[in-house]
């Protein structure tokens, strides 16, 4: 086991009628919120209208229209807004693409430079204003992490940075408020769900207790998906999924483990970036073929990681073959997206074949994967990306 060092800021506020909690929450923190919400979805459910009922003693601006696979354009709205207004406290309601941009935003209004100077990497977040969010779809877990990703249409860039100043100060989780989350879109948040937990879950050095934890993880948000897509309002299962989904991201999972370098991550980020399709959409499909690749190219190291998952997650027979194993659990990976109501292929996406090779050499070139525990090449990512089509 590696050494580490971890904490996680975060205070969880969890269960019906937790949003009673936001004036407390903000009353701490400023009077002067800045309110980032995506569409209409929060005043079709009448979320919207709580918070603002709940804020009436509070000084609140917005920032609405946030899009899935949040664009740059919306942060530098946000920081502007913050910067002439002094805003006191970034408040997120929605999902993981508002949180995101709130993060964005919040780091951006305690800096002098361009925010995009953190998602280049050229500089480090090391302050950002206070973030409070209440979530309303299970999927990114960026309501219990350090992170957030951005996208800038202009140059096809998807690309995050990591700082524990935008760790969100006070997280507000009601299953409730994901019930009129769509079959597609709760399938594709347990997907994203699932992929974090895989991407820290194929790594050279594990634990009992960590090789544990992501397997039951994994098996919930697998379980509790297929009930949730067929019934929406089963509080059950949409409490699993929101708790599974806040665990996937937030390291808890892979204390002392090695790193895997995110391989399907790095794969899906040009999908979204380019397309701009729905990132566990993108991740439900390339990461069989990512499985069946590493598998080939690297069975020493893949096949006792796919073999020990499917037995685990999947119930495998363990006197199997170890590699009739690993492809057993591929073929029930790829199943259960099927079965969850998930596009297979890259056309079923509405993605052809025109952008393959430039995709490919942005990977190659942004995405370190050369450097991944089971390392990737230009010609395997494009062979991943082409048998996903």
């Amino acid at each position: 086991m590696r050494n580490f060092q971890y904490g996680t800021p975060t205070r969880l506020i969890f269960g019906k009628n937790a949003i009673e909690n936001l004036p407390e929450v903000l009353r701490s923190l400023g009077k002067k919120v800045l309110l980032v919400y995506g569409g209409g979805s929060i005043k079709k459910i009448g979320l919207y209208q709580k918070v603002m009922e709940l804020l009436k003693d509070f000084q609140v601006t917005e920032l609405s229209g946030v899009q899935p696979n949040p664009k740059y354009e919306s942060v530098l709205a946000g920081v502007k807004i913050c910067k002439e207004q002094s805003i006191d406290v970034v408040l997120a309601v929605g999902g993981g693409s508002v949180i995101d941009c709130s993060k964005a935003v919040a780091a951006g209004a305690k800096y002098d430079g361009d925010v995009w100077d953190f998602l280049a990497h050229k500089a480090q977040c090391k302050a950002a204003l206070p973030i409070v969010d209440v979530l309303t779809l299970a999927a990114t877990g960026s309501e219990f992490d350090a992170a957030c990703v951005i996208s800038k249409t202009e140059t096809n860039e998807k690309t995050g940075f990591f700082s524990k100043s935008i760790f969100p100060k006070v997280s507000i989780l009601d299953p409730e408020y994901t019930f009129s989350v769509s079959p597609l879109q709760t399938a594709a948040g347990a997907a994203d769900g699932m992929s974090h937990v895989m991407e820290q879950y194929f790594t050279e050095e594990s634990s009992l207790l960590t090789d544990g934890l992501c397997e039951a993880t994994i098996r919930a948000l697998m379980a509790n998906a297929k009930v949730a897509v067929k019934e929406p309002e089963n509080y059950e299962a949409r409490a699993e999924l929101m708790l599974a989904c806040s665990f996937g991201c937030n390291g808890i999972l892979s204390l002392g483990n090695s790193r895997s370098g995110w391989p399907c991550h790095a794969l899906e980020h040009a999908l979204s970036a380019y397309y701009d399709i729905a990132h566990g959409v993108g991740l439900a499909i390339v990461t069989p073929h990512w499985m069946q690749l590493v598998l080939k190219k690297h069975p020493e190291k893949a096949m006792p990681l796919f073999a020990k998952y499917g037995v685990n997650v999947f119930g495998l027979d363990s006197a199997m073959d170890k590699k009739q194993l690993a492809e057993k659990a591929i073929e029930a990976t790829a199943a259960f997206y099927k079965e969850i109501g998930l596009p297979c292929t890259l056309k079923e996406a509405g993605i052809d074949n025109s952008r393959i090779d430039e995709m490919a050499r942005h990977i190659a070139d942004n995405e370190g994967l050369d450097k991944a525990y089971m390392a990737l090449d230009l010609a395997d990512i494009k062979e991943i990306l082409t048998a996903s089509l």
